[in-house]
């Protein structure tokens, strides 16, 4: 069926994920008056088309935060919870040696 394809045509590539919700609902709109659906065949398009986006953007952040992780071990860069774990080490040693 034409509408399947149209659908899964849409749902392909990362641009799905940074479109806004405003943007999603009418083009998912659009295409369910196209393929003349019944209004809660539509809902239910406009909904699995919001779903997907959020999936689209959720795989699309753990993409980029394994990659900016990878890169920072390559580049042995301190993170902020090694730099606090050495504050708290160094403020304990302070506080031993000025008692």
């Amino acid at each position: 069926m034409l509408f399947d394809t149209l659908k899964k045509t849409l749902y392909a590539g990362v641009g799905m994920a940074f479109l806004t919700r405003d943007k999603i609902e009418e083009m998912a709109k659009k295409l369910a008056e196209e393929a003349k659906l019944s209004e809660a065949d539509g809902k239910k398009f406009i909904d699995e088309m919001l779903k997907k986006s959020e999936d689209a953007k959720a795989s699309f952040d753990r993409t980029v935060n394994a990659a900016v992780s990878a890169a920072m071990e390559k580049l042995d860069l301190a993170r902020k919870s090694d730099l606090n774990a050495l504050e708290s080490r160094i403020k304990a040693l302070e506080s031993r040696t000025a008692g």
